[in-house]
């Protein structure tokens, strides 16, 4: 049974029991725009402990909230009670809810285009705000007063510029005005929801917009204020004719919002960070711009940046990386052949290769160091960039050698003459190590 079925089943069952139930939110929103919804989530005014009685298999994950989870054929579906808020008093939910109303449930929700209902079994949207006009003329506006909408929960105003990047639409007037108005309280609520929202934009699809919606609206000085430091800061023109630096910047968004293939959290903050640094580490040599440090800097900013945001570790290890990398290749026709491959062999040299890409297309389109490392790359054969040790710690203590520091000075530089090619045996490697250390007396 499909997703959609099974959630209708959901629907009917509640329906035998006399409770009303219908469709919610993104998923009337996504079907009415002729996409798969991401989801089915079901408002119904049965309470949660009916919920519970009704259907075997469930999970309380918000039952003062009016929100269980049931397990249909072990598919979990959201399943809330129609409701109404209490006063907001800490910028995200509310401080208590009393059970209500279809009307009243729909009337509490953000968005004119979530705020509609969907019945499955007559096949009729239920719109009491203006949803449908909304999808139709391609507005993201606010439930009655835009911000009293935003003062109960402040990540709505993220939410209104995820939104209307993702669909191409325009925030209404009204809405983008108070969105402005309170954009400065946008860090009253906690920076691991605020990062979820920059993530979704940056990766979800129109994340060029996205961050220009966070910038007109005053919410990017809030949020990420280095990104905004990048405004005005040239570049020389042979490197960089697209402007300053915030220009290029929008422009990699741009890149990665035209990629065919989902993108990932870390190269979509590697490109918006990878030139974090270069308003801090800008100076002028005569008729030439430099940004001499701006990939070591750009790191550690980078860090601070997501760390801020409530990043995983992972994360901002990976993109520290990708900013502290993003210029190596341009030394790659330089670099010694065993450099050149512990470079190619670096776990994230697949990111890392396509933040270069999308970095030259963004600026003067100069794909040759690109396309060296694409080449070599294709040219070497895996085992040559990670080839299987030739010797390891019982082969040395077999030729005589004490444990001890010196094993990792033997074996790292028995990988390199490795990589060089100058040796490719057992019998080789070994030789090549009595021949270097006979004659310091270590054997």
């Amino acid at each position: 049974m499909a997703r959609r079925e099974k959630a209708i089943a959901i629907i009917k069952r509640l329906r035998e029991e006399g409770y009303e139930a219908y469709f919610a939110g993104g998923c009337v929103r996504d079907t009415l725009l002729g996409k798969p919804p991401q989801d089915y989530d079901i408002a119904t005014a049965a309470k949660p402990e009916a919920v519970q009685k009704i259907f075997s298999k469930t999970i309380e994950v918000g039952t003062q909230f009016g929100v269980i989870l049931v397990l249909f054929e072990d598919d979990p579906f959201e399943v809330a009670t129609f409701r109404h808020d209490g006063p907001y008093l800490d910028g995200r939910r509310p401080s208590h809810v009393r059970f209500a109303s279809m009307r009243e449930d729909i009337l509490r929700r953000d968005f004119t285009i979530n705020g509609m209902m969907y019945d499955p079994i007559e096949e009729q949207v239920i719109d009491l705000v203006g949803g449908k006009e909304d999808l139709n003329r391609r507005l993201v506006r606010a439930i009655g007063d835009p911000r009293e909408r935003f003062q109960e929960d402040r990540l709505r105003m993220v939410r209104a510029a995820r939104f209307a990047a993702g669909l191409g639409f325009t925030i209404e007037e009204n809405t983008f005005r108070a969105i402005q108005a309170e954009a400065s309280t946008i860090t009253r609520i906690s920076w691991e929801r605020i990062g979820e929202e920059v993530t979704r934009i940056l990766t979800e699809g129109g994340a060029r917009r996205g961050f220009e919606i966070l910038d007109e609206s005053r919410l990017l000085s809030a949020i990420l204020p280095e990104v905004v430091q990048m405004k005005g800061v040239e570049q020389s023109a042979d490197f960089h004719p697209e402007g300053d630096v915030f220009a290029h910047t929008l422009l990699m968004l741009e890149q990665i919002s035209n990629l065919k293939s989902q993108i990932s959290e870390t190269l979509a903050y590697g490109c918006l960070l990878h030139d974090i640094a270069k308003p801090v580490c800008a100076q002028r040599e005569k008729e030439r711009i430099t940004f001499y440090g701006h990939t070591e800097k750009g790191a550690e900013m980078a860090v601070e940046i997501l760390k801020r945001l409530k990043r995983s570790r992972a994360v901002w290890e990976r993109v520290a990386y990708l900013v502290k990398s993003h210029l190596r290749h341009t030394q790659a026709p330089k670099m010694r052949l065993s450099t050149l491959k512990r470079f190619l062999g670096e776990e994230g040299i697949e990111e890392l290769l396509e933040l270069m890409r999308l970095d030259a297309m963004a600026s003067n389109g100069d794909l040759q160091y690109y396309d060296f490392c694409r080449r070599k790359l294709a040219e070497l054969k895996q085992e040559e960039i990670h080839p299987e040790p030739l010797l390891g710690g019982k082969e040395l203590i077999a030729m005589g050698f004490s444990p001890g520091p010196i094993f990792h000075e033997i074996l790292e530089l028995l990988k390199e003459a490795q990589l060089e090619g100058e040796i490719r045996t057992r019998e080789q490697a070994m030789e090549w190590v009595q021949r270097q250390y006979r004659d310091r007396g270590h054997l």
